[in-house]
C-alpha cells in the first residue's frame, strides 16, 4: 500500500496542475496561481514520501516530470496566453495587425515545451544533486503566475504590453535549458561559511513578500537568478 502514496501525490500534482490550466483559460488568473501552489506542495512532498517511505521508482520518476510538465509548464503557458490573448485585443495596446493579434498569444505554448526539454535535462543530469542547472520549472511558473497576478492589471496600461510579456517568455525559455548554475536551498552545515547566497537570499524574501505583496513572489524568483549569477561570478572569479 505505501508504495502507491508518493505516486498519487505526484497524481494530486498533476490534478492541480489541469485545474490551474482550467481557471488560466478562464482568465481567473488568482486562482490558476493557487492551484499552481499548491501544486508545488504536493510536488514537494511526493519526493520526500518516497524517501522515508525507500520506495522510488522509474515509474515515480517518469510520472513525477509528467506531472511538473503540466503544472509548472502548461498551466502558466495558459496563463500568458490568456493574457496575451485578452491584450492582443485592445488596439491601443497591441500595436499589430488583427492577423498578428491572432496569433501571438499561442507563441506563450513554447514555454510548455522548453520546460519538458528543462525536466527530461534534469532527469538525466548528474550534476545538479546540490543544485541546479538553469532556472526550475516550479520557479519559472511561480514567477509568471504572481507577475500576471499581481502586475496584471499595470502591465495592460503599458502601450507594448504583448510585446514585452513574449520578450519575458522568450527569457524565461532560455533559462530554463541554460547552462546557469543556480543555488539550492539544501545545507550541508548549518554556518554562513558556505552558505552566504543562501542566507542573504532568503533573508531578503521577507521585505519582498511584505512591500510587495503577491507580486513579490515574481520579484523573489527574479532576485534568485540574479544571485546565482553572483554566485557564479564570484566563483569564476
Amino acid at each position: 500500500m505505501k508504495k502507491h502514496i508518493p505516486n498519487t501525490i505526484t497524481c494530486l500534482n498533476l490534478i492541480s496542475g489541469c485545474i490551474a490550466t482550467y481557471w488560466a483559460f478562464c482568465g481567473i488568473y488568482y486562482m490558476a496561481l493557487t492551484f499552481i501552489v499548491i501544486g508545488a506542495v504536493f510536488d514537494f512532498f511526493d519526493g520526500m514520501s518516497a524517501r522515508l517511505l525507500n520506495v522510488s521508482s522509474p515509474i515515480g520518476k517518469e510520472l513525477d516530470s509528467l506531472a511538473d510538465d503540466i503544472t509548472f509548464g502548461f498551466a502558466p503557458s495558459a496563463i500568458i496566453f490568456s493574457f496575451l490573448y485578452q491584450n492582443c485585443a485592445v488596439a491601443n495596446n497591441c500595436q499589430l495587425s488583427t492577423v498578428n493579434c491572432q496569433l501571438m498569444p499561442f507563441l506563450a505554448f513554447i514555454m510548455a515545451a522548453f520546460s519538458a526539454l528543462r525536466l527530461a535535462k534534469f532527469n538525466l543530469d548528474e550534476r545538479q544533486a546540490m543544485g541546479f542547472i538553469g532556472l526550475p520549472t516550479p520557479a519559472n511558473a511561480l514567477f509568471w503566475g504572481s507577475l500576471i497576478v499581481g502586475c496584471g492589471d499595470w502591465l495592460t496600461t503599458l502601450p507594448y504590453a504583448p510585446w514585452i510579456v513574449l520578450a519575458g517568455t522568450f527569457v524565461s525559455c532560455y533559462l530554463l535549458v541554460s547552462e546557469i548554475p543556480m543555488f539550492a536551498l539544501k545545507f550541508k552545515t548549518w554556518g554562513w561559511q558556505g552558505n552566504e547566497i543562501k542566507y542573504i537570499f532568503l533573508v531578503t524574501c521577507i521585505p519582498l513578500l511584505l512591500l510587495l505583496g503577491v507580486s513579490g513572489l515574481a520579484a523573489i524568483i527574479a532576485w534568485y537568478v540574479i544571485l546565482s549569477l553572483v554566485d557564479n561570478s564570484h566563483r569564476k572569479n
